[in-house]
């Protein structure tokens, strides 16, 4: 069996790189082949996978956070190999779809891990694990690192001024929501095409998304006026916002999603500006690593 460790370096706060050493002790009396990788840039991590994974399978292990595995995904997809998810990110969002409850000693139990398929996104031509969104989440994204760029502000304190900056400016955009035969006109605060639960740092956005599922769960949040959105932070986080009036839920394993004057599109922390965004749901698109529990 063959393993190859992408790590970047960068990741919460340094705190990937001490995984080393951690992998080279395990190895240390096995005849197992093992590579270890530091990425050096952004998208180096997709590079990385794709040569490596080219010509034999491996077991890919992520070291880093979501936006790491994003990119190890998209190295990995199509191939014959296996992805692990070693969280060491800020956020992790998408491990906690994968129901470890043992988080102890997290590389162990993922290089002995089963391996098993589940399902994965595709929008536009970049794939998926987690949740893919457009709206106020985005523009959050966005200028929370344009406040990261002044002095004074840390990581931290540049996401909470991101948000409320966002939800004083932040406006709805005009959506041409398609799904299941339907096309649906809105004013679009959030809208999230969900495989993973999870996303934004522990936010309960799809409280009954699987990653096993034939279909995303969709959730569409209708336009509000700040005091109204800063009130349904708390409820998002929770995943309590089924009952909320601005809220539609759907369940679809394909949707488009397009607007006249643009918007922006988050995948796993990757954000881009694009008219049209269009997903798809893969069933079994992806051999995944269960660690063990």
């Amino acid at each position: 069996m063959k393993h190859l460790f992408i790590i970047n370096p960068v990741a919460g706060k340094g705190h990937s790189e001490k995984y080393k050493k951690d992998i080279q002790d395990y190895f240390k009396d096995k005849r197992d082949t093992y590579s270890i990788e530091i990425t050096q840039s952004p998208g180096h991590a997709t590079t990385l996978t794709k040569e490596y994974v080219r010509n034999s399978n491996w077991r890919v292990y992520s070291i880093g956070g979501d936006g790491t595995l994003n990119e190890v995904l998209n190295g990995l997809v199509g191939s014959g190999s296996s992805l692990g998810v070693i969280p060491s990110g800020s956020g992790n969002d998408f491990f906690r779809s994968l129901n470890s409850s043992n988080n102890i000693d997290i590389l162990k139990n993922t290089i002995e891990g089963k391996e098993t398929k589940c399902s994965l996104g595709k929008v536009n031509d970049r794939y998926f694990l987690n949740v893919a969104s457009a709206g106020i989440d985005a523009e959050i994204v966005h200028n929370s690192r344009r406040f990261k760029k002044l002095p004074f502000l840390g990581g931290q304190g540049a996401y909470i001024l991101g948000i409320f900056y966002t939800v004083f400016k932040y406006r709805s955009f005009k959506s041409k929501l398609t799904l299941n035969d339907q096309v649906y006109h809105n004013s679009t605060l959030l809208v999230a095409m969900a495989n993973g639960r999870y996303y934004g740092g522990g936010m309960n956005i799809a409280p009954r998304a699987d990653i096993f599922s034939k279909d995303f769960e969709v959730y569409h949040i209708d336009a509000a006026k700040p005091l109204r959105i800063i009130k349904l932070f708390p409820t998002l986080i929770k995943g309590k916002h089924d009952s909320l009036k601005e809220v539609k839920n759907y369940i679809s394993n394909k949707v488009s999603l397009h607007c006249d004057d643009s918007f922006l599109l988050n995948v796993d922390g990757e954000i881009e500006r694009v008219n049209t965004a269009n997903f798809s749901l893969i069933e079994e698109g992806v051999n995944i690593i269960i660690p063990l529990v």
